[in-house]
């Protein structure tokens, strides 16, 4: 098979990667429109279980990202000079360019071409392949070609945020909710390499205008947030980008899709679908979107049904991801409900805002019964069942 993956991001370069391994005789490139060490974004998050099926699919890529990431099992929250640490579950971070290099490495070693600065990744024109992979991003210039067909939706959320670096290196993933005249202003921290750290900062539009940040240039702003997490940066400088241009406050666009393929083009991570960032999951589900797609095609030999059957499996994996990601972002959005309880108890219903139940219940009476659930079987059946059918009814009402 002929095969044209368009866009050089983890999902593009790891499909890839197993399709290769699936079939050497497999003519594969790989295109990308930004030159090669050009990427937008820091770290990457990711836990345990992404490493195991990266493991089935490829021992030896899966080793090299395990060997260049680093590790933490805790999680911090610091709300204005209150600090409480939370035990978890085993998370890892990578640098994005770290990631990228290693999987095009592999990607070439196997015979796969990768091609930088490559025009067709423009959408402007299709390469004559058997399968074309639209890789390229929520701003999919391939999926834009067939809008009418793939019924793109695009969902604007309320806050304002910035991805930046720093060279405070976090061991930790780390919460710092920050309180100003104009209101709550906060961040997301987590190391992914011995000398930096990602910084998401995030607050209302409010508070981001009462502070000046959206008239204020690149290096006026960055000045303004490192006064104001000056305590978490411990005089560590903040970065906007790391490979030129500037970086920028934005609204999260959640993306979804009526159809993910077209004929012999089909959609694959940020190009199908998002979710947000707050869950720390779009290069994992990008990932397993590669994983999907190749077994498909190894599991039906004609392309149309192989192509349905990768829709219908991924499409009916992100439901719940999509619901967690959709709470987690208006937990945020509704800040000022979660913010003054006792730091153990904020940062337990942090833990929690996935829940398609918590925005309805009075946030101490949820704390009570999530604490008696977790030592009552009886109640946890109760939050089991009830959670599902509160989100089922929601999304009905949503339709």
């Amino acid at each position: 098979m002929k095969i044209a993956c368009v866009g050089g991001g983890p999902a593009g370069l790891y499909f890839s990667i197993l399709m290769k391994l699936q079939d050497p005789d497999h003519d594969i490139t790989v295109h990308e429109r930004n030159p090669a060490g050009s990427t937008y974004g820091w770290g990457v998050t990711y836990w345990a279980s992404l490493l195991d099926k990266l493991h089935e699919g490829d021992p030896e890529s899966a080793r090299a990202v395990k060997e260049n990431s680093v590790r933490w099992s805790d999680g911090v929250a610091h709300v204005g000079d209150r600090t409480t640490t939370h035990r978890g579950d085993e998370g890892f971070g990578i640098g994005r360019r770290q990631l990228l290099d290693l999987l095009a490495e592999r990607a070439r070693s196997l015979g796969v071409r990768v091609e930088y600065e490559n025009e067709i990744a423009d959408g402007d024109r299709l390469p004559d392949a058997d399968l074309v992979v639209a890789c390229d991003g929520v701003h999919s210039g391939v999926r834009e070609r067939h809008t009418d067909h793939f019924g793109p939706e695009v969902g604007l959320g309320r806050n304002k945020y910035i991805w930046l670096g720093t060279t405070k290196v976090f061991d930790a993933f780390t919460f710092a909710f920050v309180d100003t005249p104009h209101g709550w202003i906060w961040c997301y921290a987590y190391g992914f390499s011995g000398d930096h750290s990602t910084c998401v900062v995030e607050c209302s539009p409010e508070t981001w205008t009462g502070l000046g940040l959206d008239r204020a240039d690149e290096t006026e702003g960055l000045v303004r947030l490192q006064e104001l997490f000056v305590k978490l940066l411990d005089g560590h400088r903040l970065i906007g980008r790391a490979n030129g241009g500037s970086a920028q406050w934005l609204n999260f666009r959640t993306l979804t899709n009526r159809a993910w393929s077209h004929g012999n083009v089909v959609l694959l991570g940020d190009a199908a679908h998002t979710t947000h960032y707050s869950i720390g999951a779009g290069t994992t589900l990008a990932l397993e979107d590669a994983i999907a797609l190749a077994h498909s095609l190894s599991a039906e030999p004609e392309l149309a049904p192989a192509l349905a059957a990768y829709e219908k499996k991924r499409k009916a994996e992100l439901l719940s991801v999509q619901s967690a990601a959709r709470h987690s972002a208006q937990w945020y959005e509704s800040l000022p409900r979660y913010i003054g309880l006792p730091p153990a108890q904020m940062f337990a219903l942090l833990g929690q805002r996935h829940s398609p139940l918590l925005p309805y219940v009075p946030p101490q009476l949820y704390y009570r019964i999530d604490r008696a659930a977790g030592q009552l079987e009886a109640l946890r059946r109760l939050k089991r069942w009830l959670g599902p059918k509160v989100a089922r009814t929601l999304h009905a009402k949503r339709g």
